[in-house]
């Protein structure tokens, strides 16, 4: 593989960005961009004709989500490398985006060479993030998120995620939008965690959830 360039296949649903990227990408040395995707289900559709190394991929898209296309493309083609490059600075983006397959994950305002970096080493089979993210995921394997809270060890790591997400005072829609999951999915959580901890409603669990420090 290092004799050969590294084949990119570039997924963002604004035009000006997706073709500057390719540009940019493109006049590189060692990396040859195989094609581009305007969403989420263009980009599956072509990773599987393509068959690159790398997708570098946007998460807001309309139809299916970058997310949801990361994690078709994983289980589909588990030796293409997908690195997320999003205007998203979420806790809640980033850890589905790994969740889902991405061994990559940068914020949009990444220089070139951070770019390059990234590609480089996702198409050598490495995991790599920007330096504020590498420090987030950090920071929450260190915080009070982490699975297994001695707080509230009867929750599982997406109760304890939405409980996080209710003691900072995010409704049901709001949740279910930075997750990425369906209403229906919120409020079953939301159900079975009140029912864990004994409370009567949002409020009384958010008292609970911010005294053991979520939130």
């Amino acid at each position: 593989m290092s004799d050969e360039p590294i084949r990119v296949l570039l997924a963002d649903d604004h035009p000006v960005y997706r073709d500057g990227l390719a540009l940019l990408l493109g006049s590189i040395p060692g990396i040859e961009v195989a094609g581009t995707a305007a969403d989420g289900a263009e980009a599956v559709e072509r990773a599987a004709d393509l068959q690159p190394d790398v997708v570098v991929m946007d998460v807001r898209m309309p139809g299916l989500d970058g997310i949801e296309a990361t994690r078709r493309i994983a289980a589909d083609s588990p030796h293409i490398g997908v690195v997320v490059l999003t205007m998203s600075e979420e806790d809640a983006t980033l850890f589905a985006a790994m969740r889902a397959g991405a061994r990559g994950y940068l914020v949009k305002g990444a220089n070139q060479a951070e770019i390059v970096r990234a590609i480089t080493a996702v198409a050598h089979g490495e995991a790599i993030f920007g330096p504020a993210v590498a420090r987030r995921v950090a920071d929450f394997f260190a915080g009070p998120t982490l699975a297994g809270n001695p707080a509230f060890p009867q929750l599982t790591p997406r109760e304890l995620e939405i409980l996080s997400l209710i003691a900072a005072g995010r409704a049901n829609a709001q949740i279910a939008t930075a997750l990425f999951l369906s209403p229906k999915t919120v409020r079953n959580n939301v159900s079975n965690i009140f029912a864990k901890l004994h409370v009567a409603d949002r409020a009384e669990a958010i008292v609970r959830a911010r005294q053991a420090g979520l939130g």
